[in-house]
């Protein structure tokens, strides 16, 4: 199969590797807007008639909680602090309830309860993971920021 661009000497491809090596290098040029001529004895065509290149859309910011729904996240919040001792999960998900609402509410009166759950994570692992988080909740809980990484 010979392709024959205008003004370019004739390439043989001989196979769907090489014809993708031909496609892949008119992919890699720039973009450029088609020149289009006009046909003999027809008027030039408009520069409006070629077709702009569409610009590409801009990241969406993520809105911020409207009011309603940060005082329904507080309120929830509020409900499920005395509830979270009945509730039946696996120890490791009672930690990450514990651990949500430490970091929702900034409340230390959580840490000795969440660090009793974290004790009873039987992953070593996880249980690992789950005390160095009770370590940094309480740095943060401590001096206001957030320890370093």
């Amino acid at each position: 199969m010979d392709i024959q661009p205008d003004g370019a000497s004739t390439q043989p491809i001989s196979d769907d590797q090489e014809l993708a090596k031909a496609l892949a290098g008119i992919a890699e040029e720039p973009a450029v807007a088609p020149v289009i001529a006009p046909l003999p004895g027809t008027a030039t065509p408009a520069p409006a008639a070629i077709a702009p290149i569409p610009a590409v859309a801009a990241p969406v910011a993520t809105p911020a909680l409207p009011g309603d729904l940060e005082s329904i996240k507080q309120s929830a919040l509020t409900e499920l602090r005395p509830l979270i001792d009945h509730v039946d999960l696996p120890a490791d998900e009672k930690f990450d309830t514990y651990l949500m609402l430490i970091r929702s509410t900034d409340d230390p009166s959580l840490i000795g309860p969440a660090h009793a759950v974290a004790q009873s994570i039987e992953d070593e692992k996880r249980r690992a993971e789950a005390l160095l988080d009770i370590v940094k909740e309480i740095d943060f809980l401590s001096h206001g920021e957030q320890p370093a990484v």
